[in-house]
């Protein structure tokens, strides 16, 4: 049973499943991070496949600033997800609210509300970046991935 168990977590790695979540902002970052599904960065090379459902996502992309509103819905999502999981927060906003940090309505970054397993800095990253840091995110998620087994 044990190796079995092994033996779907290091296919889980191979063959990932992707949710991406923007949780607002300028937009840049999520202009960026569809650039990565396109033909010329080409990000299911890996093996990803993208999708919009958390129940069988094993990859959570975020970019942009938390704000009360969407708070709970990436808080959800997050909880959806099952072990194990990885968290990448793209983009300045994603990791600390960026240049809208200091407004009202931001809560800050996306670790402010979700644990996260990589960060990408930029504003926006280059799309090279994206993929490093999913990359990044498949070499956790083969280690176990938060709340592994």
């Amino acid at each position: 049973m044990r190796a079995l168990r092994r033996f779907i977590d290091r296919m889980r790695a191979k063959s990932p499943w992707l949710l991406h979540f923007d949780c607002g902002s300028c937009n840049g970052c999520d202009i960026e991070i569809l650039a990565c599904l396109t033909p010329l960065y080409d990000v299911e090379r890996f093996g990803i496949v993208h999708l919009g459902n958390p129940l069988h996502a094993d990859l959570l992309l975020t970019s942009g600033t938390v704000n009360p509103r969407n708070r709970k819905v990436l808080a959800n999502l997050y909880a959806q997800m099952p072990a194990p999981k990885v968290v990448v927060a793209v983009g300045a906003c994603g990791l600390s609210g960026g240049v809208f940090r200091d407004a009202y309505n931001v809560v800050g970054g996306i670790d402010r509300v979700i644990p996260v397993d990589v960060y990408v800095p930029g504003c926006p990253p280059r799309p090279e970046a994206i993929i490093d840091g999913v990359v990044l995110g498949l070499q956790k998620l083969a280690g176990g991935g938060r709340g592994g087994r």
